[in-house]
């Protein structure tokens, strides 16, 4: 039983007992406090063990607690440590990529270079190649055109010249 309904009960009964003469002096029913009596004596030492049960979880609790607030500890020191490691690894590594991106940047560069000098040569040889192209078809329109000129010149008068187009 709760020790504390107890408590309520035998608080109950003091104050529905006659109050005396003498001060702060009360008479109660006999009858009704042993009984109460007798079951507080057997509830203390139930409610006394429910407590040392809770005190004693409460102190497992606490180490089981402690204990992983120890390996959580641990962890996060291995952790940073490994971190750190990577850290430096990291910063190593970023050191090499610079390095490697400022020669790749460079042989780039070289490259795009050659590359811009060959095509600029190849653009001139083209247009080298076009120009005497051009000429060609140039001196053979003027030769088409004066051949014509001197057919249309050689040909009496009324007689149709054949342009070529098929008209």
């Amino acid at each position: 039983m709760d020790i504390l309904y107890l408590v309520d009960r035998l608080e109950e009964i003091v104050k529905a007992g006659k109050g005396l003469h003498i001060r702060n002096y009360r008479a109660v029913n006999e009858a009704e406090i042993w009984p109460l009596l007798d079951q507080m004596r057997i509830s203390i030492p139930d409610e006394v063990r429910r407590a040392e049960r809770i005190i004693r979880e409460k102190e497992r609790t606490l180490a089981q607690a402690h204990e992983e607030a120890e390996r959580i500890v641990a962890l996060a020191r291995k952790e940073a440590a490994r971190l750190s490691a990577e850290h430096t690894i990291a910063q190593t590594a970023e050191g090499r990529a610079v390095v490697i991106r400022e020669r790749a940047d460079r042989e780039a560069d070289s490259i795009r270079a050659g590359a811009d000098l060959y095509a600029f040569d190849a653009l001139c040889r083209l247009e080298q190649d076009l120009k005497r192209t051009l000429t060609v078809v140039e001196n053979g329109i003027r030769k088409l055109e004066a051949d014509q000129q001197r057919r249309t010149a050689d040909m009496e008068p009324g007689e149709l010249v054949d342009d070529g187009a098929g008209s």
